[in-house]
């Protein structure tokens, strides 16, 4: 869509080539954003078709009702987190769906959108929430956790080395005032680690917050065994990930579903034998072209991971 402020759908070709089975089908696309991949894949629908979006942000259910509108009823937005992806269906009468896509992460728009407080670049109130009507956000994490928890975030959420002193250092700086705003918080870290890691530390202490306060990984691992729940038999669901923590949790989910057998832990027992649930396609994740990266920066770091329903 022209004018659209959302980035530009991350690896289309490869998700439309792995996800589509049918054009009768009905697909879940569990993180709509702008409605970028759920655009190009209504035209290659039948009458019959259906996606169903789901977001927990407002803000993109309303620009992909706008990018949308052209395919009317074809279409259903949902203004919810992709957790409740079983129970919605079964409000909606859908027994079984064809696909399952999602793209995980934050999109550049909620990055860039003001108010948001998704990004260090910007100096706007700490708040990093993807749905509004949740209650905790980053300025409670940063002014009420004890120090060990929030070093605790930082480091298994951020990988970041100096989470410790990082840590230490916020709660310094707040017993003075609190600390409201991103800039404050970029500060906080720029004074502990120096500049010579700064954005990659500034990223990482900013995605830990993210996922923390929007409970992110726990979500995914709900919403993928859901999703294999409800995708029929040669139905697909492939995942975008854009961090190892995301990526771990998509490859040991289909590993398990697609394993013939579960380990006895004695050799003197034969290996338990398994009816596997999923049929892996990548064997390793597909990332985006080099001339993909260079013209579309989020799709650095993107990886995709595909399965079918056996």
């Amino acid at each position: 869509m022209r004018g659209s402020p959302y980035h530009r759908p991350v690896l289309l070709d490869e998700v439309l080539r792995f996800l589509f089975t049918t054009a009768d089908g009905v697909y879940v696309d569990a993180t709509l954003g702008g409605g970028g991949h759920a655009e190009s894949l209504l035209p290659r629908l039948s009458s019959s078709g259906h996606v169903i979006g789901f977001d927990a942000d407002a803000d993109a259910i309303e620009a992909a009702r706008l990018r949308l509108s052209a395919f009317g009823d074809r279409v259903t937005l949902l203004h919810r987190n992709f957790e409740f992806l079983q129970a919605t269906l079964a409000e909606l009468k859908i027994d079984a769906v064809a696909g399952v896509f999602f793209d995980l992460g934050v999109s550049s728009f909620q990055l860039d959108a003001p108010g948001k407080g998704f990004s260090f670049r910007a100096d706007e109130r700490l708040d990093m929430r993807m749905s509004r009507s949740q209650p905790l956000d980053a300025r409670t994490v940063v002014n009420e956790y004890s120090e060990k928890a929030l070093a605790d975030v930082i480091w298994r959420y951020g990988e970041e080395r100096m989470s410790r002193r990082i840590a230490a250092e916020i709660v310094r700086r707040r017993q003075r005032s609190p600390i409201e705003t991103t800039a404050q918080l970029a500060a906080i870290v720029k004074h502990t680690v120096g500049e010579r890691f700064l954005i990659k530390s500034l990223a990482r202490v900013f995605q830990a917050l993210r996922i923390e306060v929007n409970n992110e990984l726990e979500r995914l691992q709900h919403a993928l065994v859901q999703a294999l729940a409800v995708v029929q038999r040669g139905g697909r669901i492939v995942v975008i990930s854009y961090h190892s923590l995301e990526d771990r949790i998509v490859k040991e989910t289909f590993k398990q579903a697609a394993a013939s057998f579960r380990p006895s832990g004695n050799k003197l027992i034969p290996d338990i034998p398994l009816q596997p649930t999923l049929k892996i396609l990548t064997r390793k994740p597909v990332e985006a072209s080099d001339r993909e990266k260079r013209n579309n920066p989020r799709a650095r770091s993107a990886k995709l991971r595909a399965a079918e329903r056996t």
